[in-house]
């Protein structure tokens, strides 16, 4: 149970002794960040921090669903050169395929994704040239 504060004690008085016997038991010793400078330090405040901090450190996007669609599909086609072979990328494409396929289907707000699907053997035929420039 939580000690009480007496009844004669200030409230000042008794929390500093409170976090003189933590200190003196090594409860404030290797904290995490401990002589390091503190992030942010002289910036405005921001009443959004916290929000923003989450959205970084989770990698939340708020993009609309088509643009988000469309982001994917870019960063997607740039990791399908460094595929080792041609059954990879075509399994990669299938996959996003089937994300274009459902994404044209279901999304409701925003704007529309008016995306086709991507043609596999153009992809792969970009793959192979660019497989070949690079020597492999």
């Amino acid at each position: 149970m939580t000690e009480r504060k007496p009844l004669g004690a200030s409230w000042e008085s008794w929390v500093e002794a409170r976090i003189r016997v933590a200190q003196d038991q090594g409860a404030f010793d290797n904290l995490p960040g401990a002589g390091k400078p503190l992030t942010d330090l002289g910036q405005e405040h921001d009443p959004l921090w916290w929000v923003k901090q989450l959205i970084k450190r989770e990698q939340i996007s708020m993009l609309p669903p088509a643009l988000e669609l469309r982001r994917k599909i870019e960063k997607e086609l740039a990791a399908i050169e460094t595929l080792p072979d041609e059954t990879a990328v075509r399994r990669r494409i299938s996959a996003l395929n089937a994300e274009i396929a459902k994404v044209n289907a279901t999304v409701l707000e925003g704007p529309p994704t008016q995306l086709g699907v991507l043609d596999a053997d153009q992809v792969v035929a970009r793959w192979r040239s660019r497989a070949t420039d690079r020597g492999a």
